[in-house]
């Protein structure tokens, strides 16, 4: 394995404290200052790296906390859940074809 430079260790880790913290649930203003935080702590860690690796390391952070179909946005603009009749259930996992789109086979 050859040997990372200290940007690309320093990004690698900033992916694992992204994963391990939360922050793909908060808010973009919360997001915003952990990021800002948690480069600071990088920059002591890694004290070769320039400002502009830093500035780069928070501008790949903050886009790796934006995933192309936002789970927020998803989750707040969900209707209502329609009353459970089992109907919607079904349809919603069986297609056109009549096979099942999630979980096990269905039984003919």
């Amino acid at each position: 394995m050859a040997k990372q430079e200290p940007i690309e260790r320093a990004r690698d880790e900033l992916f694992s404290h992204i994963h391990r913290c939360g922050v793909l649930e908060a808010e973009a203003a919360d997001q915003d200052v952990w990021m800002t935080e948690t480069v600071e702590y990088l920059a002591e860690r890694y004290p070769d790296l320039e400002v502009s690796d830093l500035a780069r390391l928070k501008k790949v952070g903050m886009q790796f906390c934006k995933p192309v179909i936002s789970r927020l946005r998803r989750s707040r603009s969900a209707p209502e859940a329609a009353p459970d009749d089992g109907a919607s259930v079904e349809a919603s996992v069986i297609g056109e074809s009549g096979e099942a789109l999630l979980g096990e086979p269905r039984e003919a």
